[in-house]
């Protein structure tokens, strides 16, 4: 069953009535109202697109984080085969909001790292939400040097709110352990791709998204700070949340303006929720192409395309 967002609650009513005529025609098999159901189907189709057609930040932000949406798990179990997972920090523990191992993805060998959030109450709790603590951001380092040492591609998915504020996690060098991975993107002599599947929350997202080339999904988020979060700051009311969504420019069409995405991927009508296979093949494709488009690039030319891209940002319109 479908959940619906607040601003889809008109759709959710119509959708709601054709399922309960084609109830009744499945009770009572006399009754013929295969047709009313049918305009019902059409009207609330046109909705649909009507509503994804010109989403305000805010809304994406919602569809963003929908908990249906495909998580990483879905996506290594859908694009990848032989994922072989690779626990641990060698320091301190495993965190489970980091998933990553060896797989191969068109039948290439690569190393697949993402935030994982959890599909139900037990999973979202032990996977904290998508929230990474140290230990998540040092296997990712570990798992990055990894890839670099035996020349496999590295692909990320992101999909956090943020790294893990906590006491503990200040503790063990938050911080730290971001700061050193975004380094590790940058040093290592094989291809990066990111591709923001869900939110980009501030540096827990750029800890893992620092890369040769960063897709999103059309109604994902990439931004410094959630827009309650910048609300509460600017104007001290967490409710401004949709005047802080315009502002931080964060949908994928902005960020592709902007330079910091180089590629969207277009979701099926309604959001990656509604057809997630679809979805998910669709950012399989954007992957192969972006890996395509690096072939011919050495581990030296990858590093300092890495590293131009993100000294190339914010130049945009400067020049003149």
């Amino acid at each position: 069953m479908t959940q619906y967002m607040d601003f889809e609650k008109p759709l959710a009513e119509i959708e709601g009535k054709a399922e309960e005529l084609r109830a009744l025609a499945r009770a009572n098999e006399e009754m013929d109202i295969e047709a009313e159901a049918e305009a019902l189907d059409a009207k609330a189709g046109q909705m649909l697109k009507d509503l994804y057609s010109n989403l305000t930040p805010w809304r994406k932000c919602q569809v963003a984080r929908h908990p249906e949406r495909p998580h990483c798990k879905d996506y290594i179990a859908a694009l990848f085969t032989e994922y072989t997972p690779l626990a641990g920090d060698r320091n301190f523990a495993d965190d489970h909001a980091v998933m990553g191992g060896l797989a191969r993805f068109n039948d290439q060998p690569v190393m697949v790292i993402g935030h994982e959030k959890g599909s139900d109450t037990k999973s979202r709790i032990a996977r904290n939400f998508g929230m990474a603590r140290p230990e998540g951001y040092r296997k990712a380092i570990r798992l990055l040097e990894m890839a670099d040492k035996f020349g496999l591609p590295v692909i990320t998915l992101v999909d956090t709110p943020g790294a893990y504020p906590g006491k503990g996690a200040e503790e063990r060098g938050q911080s730290e352990a971001i700061a050193r991975a975004t380094e590790a993107c940058l040093k290592i002599g094989v291809p990066l791709i990111s591709v923001v599947i869900g939110e980009g929350g501030s540096g827990g997202a750029v800890a893992f998204a620092t890369a040769n080339r960063v897709a999103m999904l059309e109604h994902s988020i990439y931004s410094v700070i959630s827009p309650e979060g910048c609300a509460s700051i600017l104007w001290k009311d967490a409710e401004k949340m949709r005047e802080a969504a315009e502002a931080l420019r964060l949908t994928a069409q902005d960020l592709q303006d902007l330079g910091v995405a180089d590629h969207v991927v277009a979701e099926p009508m309604g959001g990656a929720h509604r057809d997630a296979a679809t979805a998910m093949a669709d950012v399989g494709v954007a992957i192969q192409s972006l890996l395509d488009g690096m072939k011919d690039l050495d581990g030296p030319a990858l590093i300092k395309d890495r590293q131009q891209k993100y000294l190339d940002l914010g130049s945009k319109g400067l020049a003149a």
